[in-house]
């Protein structure tokens, strides 16, 4: 069976004209672009991007307890949502230069949650709104003893004020299925655990 390939490829769209529009916390251009259509010819849009940079977000499972290490933080973009703009996440972080993926979560884990990860397992990488944000998602699973985590963490000069919660890994499941754990990474990361949770921990020498 023949896979799926996309019909062109990043040398058939270019930038023709770039304008910064927004220079805060995060960068917004407004961009003209030209790219090949499907039925033939070419095609010119004016498009923003949002440009906040690559991240990573880590699942925290400590599987001799059978349970999750997620953060709580407040969350700009959840503002005048139905509930509570406080949401329930992943450890995450931003790629700085010259980091890897695997750099990012043991920087945040200890930043965020105060925990030490090891055996550090990626999940997927995927493009969380392509719409119009050039962020990339590098979703990984982290090993944690999470005996003695918890409290309140967070660098105070970037603002931070992230509560650590250590859950049961059934009632995280019961979070997402009903709804109350309503971010992408961290349903995507919780359902990926239910998927492969036992050859986890077969890696880990847990049964």
């Amino acid at each position: 069976m023949a896979h799926w390939q996309p019909r062109f490829t990043a040398a058939d769209a270019a930038i023709i004209k770039q304008q910064r529009t927004c220079d805060g916390f995060f960068k917004i251009s407004r961009l003209t672009i030209r790219h090949s259509l499907f039925d033939g010819g070419e095609v010119e849009i004016v498009r923003e991007q949002f440009q906040r940079g690559d991240a990573v977000c880590v699942l925290l499972f400590d599987p001799d307890n059978e349970c999750l290490v997620l953060v709580e933080q407040f969350r700009v973009g959840a503002l005048g949502k139905p509930d509570s703009p406080w949401l329930l996440e992943l450890v995450a972080g931003i790629v700085e230069e010259g980091e890897t993926a695997e750099d990012v979560a043991l920087r945040e884990a200890v930043e965020e949650a105060g925990a030490v990860i090891y055996d550090i397992v990626p999940i997927t990488r995927y493009l969380p709104s392509a719409g119009g944000s050039d962020e990339y998602v590098d979703l990984l699973c982290a090993r944690v003893d999470s005996s003695g985590v918890g409290g309140v963490h967070g660098l105070d000069h970037e603002g931070e004020d992230i509560l650590v919660h250590v859950l049961p890994f059934a009632q995280v499941c019961e979070l997402v299925a009903n709804g109350t754990i309503d971010n992408a990474a961290t349903i995507i990361a919780v359902q990926w655990l239910q998927l492969n949770r036992q050859q986890l921990l077969q890696r880990w020498g847990c049964v």
